[in-house]
């Protein structure tokens, strides 16, 4: 840890601008631990903390400005993207959407302090179109928050933090190897889940988009039900938007033996497969998740043989 020190106080700015540069592009490599360690030195007088206030800050607003632009460009694909390569990436989609849907770009205020949270959020920015001076400002402001509480936070807790730095560089081997079997059981407990996870929803059965149409075609009209954040955009047809925590005898869905379509806009439909096996619990047996979710209806109406099949028709 003494070489940590050495570096820091050598290059200072340089070492925290390109640990946060990495961090913000999206590599699992945490920047608020270093951060930390320069406010304890900068409370000593060996690093200059406007100096890595303003190197966090440039790195995060070019970080995150390619995440905005990238967001304006690709949308909804990058924002599927994203999430596919989280640890959670089923909720993923549905929890930040549903965060940005009810404050807008004021998210980037604390969406650093967020797991996941943060090329999320920007990506949604640039996603929803939100004006680049209003993303600038709010992106500087939540940096400044979030580094800002980290230089403090080092330069508060000063002897404490030397005290452990101190305790790693004399048993720096053992603790690393302890943190590493740590971080590895963890990820390996989140990997096990999600695998469980998936595996049970599939017992619930998969309606693709195809027979979907095919089903709308010979006069089968089921009840689709949105569970995307809202406000959704871009529904199918006649779908209706529901919480997908709601209690069941609250949608109204008409009798047991009514066909039913749940979508959503995550990996693996886990949300909408998590409200279609309760609904098949309840009694509602003809329920199905779609396959590919909000996604695969896009595909289908944007492709160019897609105006052949007749389009799906409002719900009465």
């Amino acid at each position: 840890m003494d070489d940590l020190q050495t570096l820091l106080v050598l290059y200072g700015a340089w070492l925290v601008f390109f640990n946060v540069l990495l961090e913000q592009a999206g590599l699992p490599i945490p920047a608020y631990p270093l951060l930390v360690v320069a406010g304890a030195l900068a409370a000593q007088g060996e690093l200059s903390w406007p100096l890595v206030l303003l190197g966090t800050t440039a790195a995060c607003v070019l970080a995150d400005s390619a995440w905005y632009l990238a967001g304006q460009r690709y949308g909804a694909r990058l924002l599927s993207t994203v999430c596919r390569i989280s640890l959670s990436p089923d909720s993923c989609i549905r929890q930040t959407q549903g965060r940005y849907s009810q404050v807008g770009p004021r998210l980037l205020l604390v969406a650093k302090f967020l797991p996941g949270a943060g090329a999320l959020t920007t990506v949604m920015a640039g996603l929803t179109r939100a004006p680049y001076r209003v993303f600038a400002g709010y992106e500087i402001a939540g940096t400044l928050i979030w580094a800002g509480s980290a230089v403090l936070l080092g330069a508060v807790f000063h002897p404490l933090v030397a005290d452990i730095l101190q305790a790693i560089d004399e048993y720096g081997r053992m603790g690393l190897l302890f943190l590493g079997t740590l971080l590895g059981l963890y990820i390996a407990y989140r990997i096990f889940q999600r695998w469980r996870i998936v595996k049970y929803l599939r017992t619930v059965p998969r309606l693709s988009v195809d027979e979907l149409i095919e089903w709308e075609q010979a006069g089968r009209k089921p009840v689709l039900l949105d569970v995307r954040p809202a406000p959704a955009q871009d529904p199918l047809p006649g779908a209706l938007p529901v919480d997908l925590h709601a209690r069941i005898a609250d949608l109204e869905l008409g009798p047991p033996d009514t066909p039913i379509v749940v979508y959503c806009a995550c990996p693996n439909e886990i949300s909408a497969a998590l409200l279609a096996m309760r609904l098949r619990t309840a009694g509602y047996a003809d329920t199905w998740a779609l396959l590919g979710g909000h996604d695969a209806w896009r595909a289908y109406r944007e492709a160019p043989d897609s105006a052949l099949a007749a389009p799906l028709t409002e719900q009465p």
